[in-house]
């Protein structure tokens, strides 16, 4: 991806909102919600319509926040499974995990990842 990811500042905020603090619109906040929901394929329109009220940009902030965290557990599971089938001279089940990530993954980052494992496999 040729944006700049700044999960980090979600997670942090995230776990801010999740310990109780009440999410503050600030312009860097919108900024932030808006680039991330981006990177994780939530549609831009829904996106701008969130920004403006606190309580439907705390419900964007933990959809961003999952599809980052599950995502993420997703991608890692299946290449270390994909990885422990190739070493095993198992290619096609290998493959077969990848394919069925790439089937159910959204975030561009995670499947330019399983993109690339799956290339590995050839």
């Amino acid at each position: 991806m040729a944006e700049d990811i700044d999960w980090e500042w979600v997670r942090e905020l995230a776990a801010r909102v999740e310990a109780g603090e009440a999410l503050v619109l600030t312009p860097d906040v919108r900024g932030l919600l808006l680039r991330s929901a981006h990177q994780v394929a939530i549609a831009e329109s829904d996106a701008q319509v969130a920004v403006h009220d606190e309580a439907t940009a705390t419900a964007l902030l933990r959809e961003v926040r999952a599809r980052i965290r599950e995502g993420s557990l997703r991608l890692g599971l299946t290449e270390m499974r994909a990885r422990d089938l190739a070493r095993a001279g198992d290619t096609a089940g290998a493959r077969k995990l990848l394919e069925d990530l790439l089937a159910v993954e959204v975030v561009p980052l995670y499947l330019e990842e399983a993109k690339l494992a799956l290339a590995e496999l050839d």
